[in-house]
């Protein structure tokens, strides 16, 4: 009976001292979920940066060709893959932010 109490009183108990864990610690009091969107952001935006290296590159690759269609045929298959990669990135983004909106709006978290 007494584990049944506990198991009913902890989530409760949880709440109440939970959260002020980070303000004890000096991390702070962001949202946990914030928190994650700014993960996202930072590796979405390294992702973007090789992305835009691999095109780069495939261009640097053509350019360089000298008339070679075997190397111009690569240097677009290059390019093309560093597109699709730039377009799987923004699109992988925008459904991770949307996620995240949706959590923090459904949840009341601002």
């Amino acid at each position: 009976m007494v584990f049944l109490f506990a198991l009913s009183v902890m989530p409760a108990l949880a709440l109440d001292v939970g959260l002020n864990y980070g303000t004890y610690t000096g991390l702070g009091t962001k949202d946990l979920r914030e928190g994650i969107m700014a993960i996202v952001n930072v590796l979405m935006g390294f992702l973007g940066i090789i992305a835009i290296i691999i095109i780069l590159y495939g261009g640097f690759t053509w350019m360089t060709a000298g008339g070679n269609e075997e190397k111009v045929s690569q240097a677009k298959k290059i390019i093309t893959a560093g597109i699709v990669g730039l377009v799987i990135i923004f699109i992988s983004f925008a459904i991770a932010s949307f996620v995240i909106t949706q959590l923090i709006s459904a949840t009341g978290a601002v």
